[in-house]
């Protein structure tokens, strides 16, 4: 996949649904009207536990029916490990769900968009906040 397709992380998502007029749900929907977003199982599983009616799991349903997905698979399982490996040997713990996205972001060649600072500590990752 080509370096202009993002991957939006979880709180990007988070600010769009919820109508805020934040940085990163701007540069969401920015994002969604050329097209450019990907989107994994992580990603997904973090939004649809937090819904809290049916119209709101419909929404999320109806939204992520059209976006490209990317999925973990055995390799990636390893990449990931080995992203995590020597950031936890110098004291630096990022959280599962976020080690997945940056393996995911990594073999994909995808941009994260999000605002958790943690992900620059993962070599090769590139992110953004805002376009």
């Amino acid at each position: 996949m080509a370096r202009d397709m993002v991957l939006p992380d979880t709180c990007a998502w988070i600010d769009y649904f919820n109508g805020r007029d934040t940085p990163i749900a701007v540069a969401l929907a920015h994002a969604l009207t050329n097209a450019e977003i990907v989107t994994c199982g992580v990603v997904m599983y973090e939004l649809f536990q937090g819904v809290r009616t049916s119209n709101e799991s419909e929404t999320l349903r109806e939204a992520f029916s059209s976006l490209c997905y990317v999925e973990m698979d055995k390799g990636l399982w390893l990449s990931a490990a080995q992203l995590s490996a020597p950031l936890r040997k110098n004291g630096v713990t990022i959280p599962f769900s976020d080690i997945q996205i940056a393996a995911l972001a990594l073999r994909h060649n995808l941009i994260i968009l999000t605002v958790d600072q943690h992900f620059g500590c993962i070599p090769g990752v590139v992110t953004k906040d805002s376009f």
